[in-house]
């Protein structure tokens, strides 16, 4: 485990004054853990409309949050050799405190409603480079909303902004990444009391620390995604999506999101999701996806053949004390079988939240992957869950590339030649690892969330070949974090 008593010194004094800021405004009531927490706007917002309730057609306030992460055995970009979980022969261990301020001013009347929402991002001691977490004093959601769909269907919703669609897994906010991601956008919504749909086109926004951040103007992502419950008890979607990116798109210095090729593929899917609280217990959940167009390898353009699926279910005991819950779910997405033909059957994972669903340590996106996951979780105290999830990673063929959790292919480099890194090994054993993550959340006031999280991820025969003992090895990966969360 490495050390950083510089970090680990403001980390803690963060940590220690925050809450102890908190208790000076909060009463006595709001940290009785017997007592779950309040549904709150923030501090300031609670302030505002207490005694003026016209205040509440104003959003005022500072989301922050502060975490500091411990990574060993992972890949630290900027770094010569430094791959996820090399044994020896280079810098793999990184720890880190990470910061962010997202001040906001919103309004919202029966017909009208616009949102300018700040970031600022910041790190100290992490030792990527160019580093992803990092992105001063910019805007986050700069946007207008039209419409009142108690009064008539249709609404406009036009500027920067998040979009978020089903669960994330293809269309995501990636609330955990210090920067998170949003669009340059405009939407159509349709709303009636059986079923919404909305219809949009955007362009994603590219991090860029010290300047403002500017969408990419080479590459547009577009779609219709309808939602209903009209089949009883459950939520069904069906949705389209188009991302079009042309080969100036690849310049752009991007972070967050991955472009790596030039494609024109469009997805067509559906997914299900049950009712909260309707099924006695049971809850369940699917999706299923297949791709079309065309993807860009060099000078070739390949037709695109990919597809994913997601299948789950759980139980949750609502009669017994701690209300504990049982999961599992099976994740697929389909790799390329053939680099030589003129197909791409590496599934496009889009623009997902996929910290949320194929391990918290983040190793894993949802291209060329099977990922079975257990979960549980249990509630000792009304403010204090307990998850913890257990993973089992297989490739889904080994013609293709081990992809990483922004979907960057894990492969060789002039530093790293062949043998000695990830690569396509069609003689490899299939088997990646598995992950286990636990995390503990607990509500110190409606205003406030602690986290604190520990992941442990067991490397399998695939990185044991890929990184074979005669060059530099390979060794299971620690992570650790603690995180506040504060709404002002």
């Amino acid at each position: 485990m490495i050390s950083k008593p510089n970090i680990l010194t403001m980390a803690g004094l963060a940590l220690a004054l925050t809450p102890a800021y908190a208790a000076s405004i909060m009463t006595s009531a709001d940290f009785n853990p017997t007592t779950p927490a309040r549904p709150s706007a923030g501090y300031l917002n609670d302030y505002l409309r207490q005694d003026d309730p016209g205040m509440a057609t104003w959003d005022l306030g500072v989301n922050t949050r502060l975490r500091y992460e411990v990574r060993d055995n992972f890949g630290i970009a900027g770094k010569a050799g430094s791959v996820d979980f090399r044994d020896h022969g280079a810098d793999v261990d990184n720890a880190y405190f990470l910061y962010r301020l997202r001040p906001r001013i919103g309004y919202n009347s029966e017909w009208f409603s616009a949102l300018v929402e700040g970031q600022h991002s910041g790190e100290t001691g992490d030792e990527r480079n160019p580093n992803p977490e990092a992105d001063s004093f910019d805007f986050h959601q700069a946007y207008v909303l039209i419409g009142n769909h108690k009064e008539f269907p249709l609404s406009l919703k036009a500027g920067r902004q998040e979009l978020i669609y089903g669960d994330e897994r293809l269309v995501g906010a990636v609330g955990w990444n210090n920067i998170g991601r949003a669009f340059d956008a405009a939407k159509l919504r349709w709303q009636t009391p059986w079923f919404g749909a909305d219809f949009f086109t955007s362009r994603p926004v590219v991090p860029d620390d010290h300047n403002f951040d500017m969408s990419n103007d080479y590459e547009y992502f577009s779609g219709a995604y309808f939602s209903s419950k009209w089949i009883p008890k459950q939520t069904t979607d069906l949705y389209f999506l188009a991302r079009n990116a042309s080969p100036k798109a690849t310049s752009y210095p991007l972070r967050t999101q991955v472009v790596g090729s030039a494609r024109d593929i469009y997805t067509v899917g559906a997914r299900v999701k049950s009712n909260v609280g309707e099924l006695n217990g049971w809850d369940y959940g699917a999706e299923v996806a297949g791709q079309f167009g065309n993807f860009k390898d060099g000078a070739k353009r390949l037709e695109q053949e990919a597809y994913m699926l997601y299948l789950g279910a759980g139980y949750t005991f609502t009669k017994t004390k701690y209300t504990p819950r049982l999961g599992m779910e099976y994740n697929f997405s389909s790799g390329d079988s053939n680099k030589a033909d003129n197909k791409h059957e590496t599934f496009d994972n889009l623009y997902p939240t996929n910290h949320k669903f194929y391990g918290f340590m983040d190793f894993v996106s949802l291209q060329n992957i099977n990922d079975l996951r257990f979960m549980s979780s249990i509630k000792p105290l009304p403010r204090l869950t307990l998850n913890a999830d257990y993973h089992g990673f297989w490739l889904a063929d080994t013609h293709d590339s081990f992809y990483n959790v922004t979907g960057g292919r894990r492969g060789t480099t002039a530093a790293t030649p062949t043998g000695e890194n990830y690569g396509i090994n069609p003689g490899y054993d299939n088997f990646v690892g598995t992950e286990l993550d636990l995390v503990a959340s607990y509500a110190v006031s409606p205003q406030a969330m602690l986290e604190v999280g520990y992941g442990h991820f067991f490397v399998g025969d695939y990185i044991k070949q890929s990184l074979h003992a005669a060059t530099r090895g390979s060794t299971d990966a620690n992570w650790f974090y603690v995180s506040l969360t504060i709404s002002f």
